[in-house]
């Protein structure tokens, strides 16, 4: 199964895609929100590569390590009273020049390398196990190995507060440090949290709940090599990255991943032969539906019904029989059960498909 276009390929061929760079700056980020109303920070047309920065909003957990000149202008440029109604630091938005309302945006990640070699995890208020643990949270900061592709532990501390403010920043002399996780590497695996277009709402919506325009999908998968399809929702699309993350595990327990600040290469595309009702993932070997909701159960039905429509349509297959394959075929598990509105994830492998429709 493959939603290529003959179309958009020879279009491709036509013309060059032009290469445009975007630093995280005070004026190329917005805190805490997606906005239809907000400026772009960059204008781009369909085919064209993007460099971008994505910057994490936990970099004040240990801001010697995880801060450098360029990020500490971010936390100093952007006021506290501009970081809301979410907490991540979104680097956009980006106009496409084609894009309109009703289209999709294909958005293919090519590379995500770390911008610093650490990264931090939060046991946080909001984390599912938060009061197992006497309500205390807990912060560990991993450092990245880049020749094995691994993270390990270099410390940890307990943070007497609620971790409540976007910006947060604790210095060494400020925590107690204890070692932790001695002897454990956990596999590097770069992704973003948070990417999407900008909602058809008036004013800010938060980053945090993810929801059809994408968001804080928080799917670990969503890395170098993977192609992101979200719909459309404003002209222009206004497309925007954040949320930098070097390994998750699949429900995000704690709350957060372990966060750390990327540079990202992608290359986007407008498409209008085909269109689908939420952010759906292509990866080399498998498509990846999503569901959102407060209650899991809708979550799981609202991953299914997108699912069904995804092989009916592409696939030219009867509902029943639709229905038989995912039962035995697809796959279904929870991206992350800590943002609100929780997150289910439905696979389906291409190669079960006949080689002729995935040509």
């Amino acid at each position: 199964m493959t939603l290529k276009s003959k179309e958009r390929t020879e279009a491709l061929g036509a013309t060059e895609p032009a290469l445009h760079t975007l630093r995280a700056t005070p004026k190329t980020c917005h805190w805490g929100y997606f906005d239809a109303s907000l400026a772009p920070a960059l204008r781009i047309r369909s085919g064209d590569i993007v460099r971008a920065e994505a910057v994490m909003h936990h970099a004040g957990d240990a801001p010697e390590l995880l801060m450098d000149e360029g990020i500490t202008a971010i936390f100093d440029g952007i006021p506290e009273n501009d970081r809301n109604p979410g907490v991540h630091i979104m680097t956009g938005p980006i106009y496409i020049d084609e894009a309109k309302a009703g289209d999709i945006l294909e958005v293919r990640y090519l590379q995500m390398i770390p911008r610093l070699k650490y990264g931090s995890n939060l046991a946080a208020n909001w984390g599912y196990l938060y009061k197992e643990f006497g309500e205390t949270e807990r912060v560990t900061i991993y450092q990245l190995d880049g020749n094995s592709r691994q993270a390990s532990a270099l410390f940890a501390y307990d943070v007497t507060e609620k971790y409540l403010t976007p910006g947060r920043i604790t210095h060494a002399k400020d925590c107690c440090r204890e070692p932790a996780l001695k002897g454990i590497r956990v596999p590097v695996r770069p992704n973003l949290g948070t990417a999407g277009v900008a909602p058809d709402e008036k004013g800010r919506v938060s980053t945090i709940p993810p929801d059809l325009h994408g968001g804080n999908i928080d799917n670990w998968r969503i890395g170098a090599g993977a192609t992101m399809y979200y719909p459309v929702m404003v002209d222009g699309a206004l497309f925007s990255i954040g949320d930098p993350h070097i390994s998750q595990g699949d429900g995000e327990l704690s709350g957060t991943a372990i966060e750390a600040s990327l540079n990202v290469l992608f290359q986007v595309f407008v498409r209008k032969d085909f269109h689908f009702p939420s952010p759906l993932l292509e990866t080399p070997s498998e498509w990846i539906v999503h569901g959102f909701d407060e209650d899991l159960n809708v979550a799981m039905r609202k991953a299914s019904v997108d699912m069904l429509k995804l092989v009916t349509d592409h696939q030219d297959l009867r509902r029943n029989d639709a229905h038989s394959l995912m039962s035995v075929a697809c796959d279904f598990g929870v991206t992350q059960v800590v943002d609100g509105r929780q997150g289910v994830r439905v696979r389906i492998p291409r190669g079960i498909f006949p080689p002729e429709n995935e040509s």
